[in-house]
């Protein structure tokens, strides 16, 4: 186990790293918030699709009615997180929507904790708190609460539920299924989600120059494909719990990548609240050993 950890969490950050190009790409491109995660899933799906022919093994087991079911809800799920999120950043302050909507660990922990059972060492909480804090620090500048900005942080809030909910069911899908077959159905679910949404909402959908269309093309390779491909990918070999709390590696790459590519400040405070996110990591991390290790004693005992 402590082998097939070690495989995924660096396949977890990188994954975060390229998803936090993500904020960038809708605050830059020229189509509605809920379009953007239209294309970014349409764009991803027949890349996935072709990836899962050519790469599938032959033995691979056919998902069941069941686990297509979970496949599928967990996709509506990721459109539901994509839509709220898009539009809660133009709702609320970058801030307010990074640091509210990355509160599914949150949300995770305490759902495996209190529904499954599924027990956390005290250090674990601890690490989840230090994790947190440094994402508060990242955004202490920009962030505050207000009236104007209620309905978009509630939004940002939902966001990081239905975050939840779809890395809980990638989690358990991952447990038998390859990771193509996870983000091919889930990402095809998650494109007729939005679709309508789109429509309904009246927003553009088509964009109309070629950066537009670059970008695009961006969030469907590199963030979904590339980015959210590795996190699914690396589920199978960590526990939904240390995963959750592993992606909060993505509002650092955001920042930096906004300093990098926008000219927002990175200064003093930000780091201090990378380094807080990489202590809380490190520790979530040196709990679950601890705890993993505890059970084997226990058992001779």
């Amino acid at each position: 186990m402590a082998m097939t950890a070690r495989a995924g969490i660096p396949g977890l950050v990188l994954g975060a790293t390229l998803i936090g190009f993500a904020a960038i790409i809708v605050r830059l491109v020229d189509v509605g918030p809920t379009a953007v995660g239209f294309w970014r899933l349409a764009i991803a799906v027949p890349v996935l699709g072709l990836a899962r022919r050519a790469w599938q093994a032959a033995d691979a087991p056919a998902p069941t009615p069941r686990a297509l079911g979970f496949m599928l809800l967990a996709g509506v799920a990721f459109a539901l997180d994509l839509a709220l999120w898009h539009r809660s950043i133009h709702l609320t302050s970058v801030a307010n929507a990074t640091l509210m909507s990355n509160l599914s660990p949150v949300f995770i922990a305490l759902t495996l904790h209190f529904g499954f059972g599924d027990r956390h060492p005290p250090r674990f909480w601890i690490g989840l708190l230090l994790a947190l804090s440094g994402a508060g620090w990242l955004v202490a500048d920009s962030f505050r609460i207000s009236h104007e900005t209620a309905i978009g942080d509630l939004m940002a809030i939902g966001t990081a539920v239905f975050y939840a909910v779809y890395q809980l069911l990638v989690s358990r899908a991952r447990r038998t299924y390859s990771a193509l077959d996870v983000m091919f159905y889930a990402s095809l679910a998650g494109m007729l989600t939005l679709l309508p949404m789109t429509l309904i909402a009246g927003e553009k959908l088509l964009p109309t120059t070629l950066r537009d269309v670059a970008l695009l093309l961006a969030a469907g390779l590199v963030v979904h494909v590339g980015g959210q491909g590795l996190i699914a990918w690396a589920q199978a070999h960590v526990t939904a719990s240390f995963a959750s709390v592993t992606l909060l590696v993505q509002p650092v790459a955001a920042a930096v990548f906004a300093w990098w590519l926008l000219d927002e400040g990175f200064g003093l405070r930000q780091a201090l609240g990378a380094l807080l996110i990489l202590a809380g990591i490190v520790t979530c991390r040196l709990a679950m050993l601890h705890a993993a290790a505890a059970v084997p004693a226990a058992g001779k005992a």
